[in-house]
């Protein structure tokens, strides 16, 4: 009798889908609601929405009004904000990056070819005649029988690094192409600290970070904010930066190394290398303790409402900054007031249901996620709903304006069962899933719901389709290239409705509806497949 009752069960369950996408609760999400959220986000009134700003004032106003106004009640208590202590620290070196050794020295110019700040809270850094050692990729991974730092007390020094891992040069390492958490830059400098080291430094090379200079130029000539610790952060290493290709090949000249020295850290035997030189940089900083702010609303479970589906996306930009073009502000239009506006579509369609969903369901505007996934942090560990009752966390960041796509790209792959839900929604669309074209990105750990991962909970991320409907193949990819490389963290990511194509974007945002709107009904919860990392912070 199991076959008539597994295909009872099938039916039952594309008729829900079906019943879902010719709901008005999903017709509600249109393009004319969510391009206007879009417009008012940002615009350049809001400042480019970076933290501790007017921009912030208003942008977490603008979201609390809307999710009043739809009748959803406040996510935290009787409020609908939820208080993140943070601390901005702007960093900015006394001079240039200067570095010693027998034979000479290299002056490495600010901004041009290194960037360097601290996330200890104190007026002032001060390296002086730090030893430098390559520590290849600045990776201590034990699954993977890798330790850059063996045989290697760092106490004292600076380490060079690579970015990305070993699998990004040879696919027979680590996951190959995909990046694992161990290729962040957030990681290498998180390990340098616990070997104990004075200062890290990255290496920038554009294919394995996927992003250009410019985007850690931008990204760093700013102040930047950190989560308040008891200790001020002094557990972290006193400097950390980046480096060019062309400023790492004139350090490794004056220590009479080749540069190969970076291909051969790809091995297994590696092992650092001293470079016999030293580095001195003083940091002046100037520090502000502020409390920023997640914006969270809640529609209350029928039957289970302790349980909850999240849907997140961030708020936050980066404000203004340094001129490019003569424009100033970096309003963040496609990262994330896409995302932020499409949040605030999917608490309108899940308030147009004429019932309610059985279990909760969370709308959370998170902070500081450009400033390294600080507010979805910061939730993580002081949930509103237990952590174990949550049952996953649907993020949106970086929407599609080109137009509809035959598919739609599910980032990280092969993680968890969320896949098959995003796989069923996505057939309800005559439409199919895919693996996302550059894991070598580590896309997966760049986002919010990576906060959610660490604490157990499967995250469903998802990012543009590239088969775009009445273009040729390849059109699809290269529009989301060509953002990354001219638009993404400038001032140039601003909204623009003559160019705009929102009904992809809101056919992918329909499709999150449908994943949210079945797990809000379900009473099981989705895994972690095997082989994720994930896996056993769930159990």
């Amino acid at each position: 009798m199991k076959a008539p009752i597994i295909l009872a069960m099938a039916v039952t369950l594309l008729g829900s889908y079906a019943k879902a996408q010719d709901s008005t609760a999903i017709k509600a999400i249109n393009a004319g609601s969510f391009a206007q959220h879009i417009k008012i986000l940002a615009s350049d009134a809001f400042e480019g929405r970076k933290p501790f700003t007017r921009g912030e004032d208003s942008t977490i106003q603008y979201l609390a009004a809307q999710f009043k106004q739809l009748g959803l009640q406040p996510g935290n208590g009787n409020s609908y904000f939820q208080e993140v202590p943070m601390v901005s620290i702007s960093s900015k070196p006394a001079g240039n990056l200067v570095i010693k050794g027998s034979n000479g020295e290299v002056s490495l110019s600010y901004l041009d070819e290194f960037v360097a700040a601290t996330r200890r809270v104190q007026d002032q850094i001060s390296v002086r005649n730090s030893a430098l050692v390559f520590a290849g990729y600045g990776i201590v991974a034990p699954e993977y029988n890798w330790n850059d730092y063996k045989g290697l007390d760092v106490k004292g020094k600076t380490v060079i690094v690579l970015i990305n891992d070993p699998g990004f040069a040879d696919s027979t390492l680590f996951k190959g192409r995909t990046m694992t958490y161990y290729g962040r830059w957030t990681y290498k400098f998180e390990e340098a600290a616990r070997q104990g080291a004075t200062g890290v430094i990255i290496i920038h090379e554009t294919a394995a970070a996927s992003y250009p200079w410019k985007v850690v130029r931008s990204g760093w000539s700013n102040s930047k904010l950190y989560l308040q610790t008891a200790d001020n952060n002094q557990h972290r290493t006193a400097l950390e930066g980046w480096i060019s290709q062309e400023a790492a090949k004139k350090i490794f000249q004056l220590a009479g190394i080749s540069p190969d020295i970076m291909q051969k850290a790809r091995t297994k035997d590696f092992r650092p290398v001293d470079l016999h030189l030293q580095t001195s940089l003083d940091i002046n900083n100037t520090i502000q303790k502020s409390t920023s702010h997640n914006v969270l609303a809640v529609l209350p479970g029928a039957k289970r409402p302790q349980e909850c589906v999240v849907y997140s996306a961030h708020w936050d930009h980066f404000g203004i900054g340094e001129p490019v073009k003569g424009d100033s502000i970096y309003n963040g239009a496609v990262d994330n007031a896409t995302g932020t506006a499409g949040l605030l579509e999917l608490a309108t369609a899940f308030t147009r249901l004429p019932q309610k969903p059985e279990r909760s369901v969370l709308f959370l505007s998170v902070t500081g996620e450009e400033q390294g996934l600080l507010g979805s942090e910061y939730y993580a560990a002081h949930p509103t709903f237990a952590i174990n009752k949550i049952v996953a966390d649907i993020n949106l960041d970086v929407l599609n304006t080109f137009g509809r796509t035959k598919d739609i790209t599910v980032i990280g792959y092969g993680q968890s069962e969320l896949d098959e839900y995003a796989l069923r929604a996505a057939r309800q669309q005559g439409r199919i899933t895919i693996p996302e074209s550059n894991p070598e990105g580590g896309w997966f750990f760049r986002s919010d719901h990576f906060n959610f991962a660490k604490k157990g909970v499967p995250g469903l991320y998802i990012g543009p389709g590239t088969d775009a409907i009445g273009h040729e193949a390849g059109w699809g990819k290269e529009q989301t290239a060509t953002y990354n490389r001219l638009r993404y963290h400038s001032p140039a990511d601003e909204f623009d409705p003559a160019t705009w194509v929102m009904d992809g974007m809101v056919e992918d945002i329909r499709l999150l509806f449908d994943v949210g709107y079945h797990l809000s009904n379900e009473s099981s919860f989705p895994t972690w497949k095997k082989g994720s990392e994930f896996k056993a912070y769930r159990k």
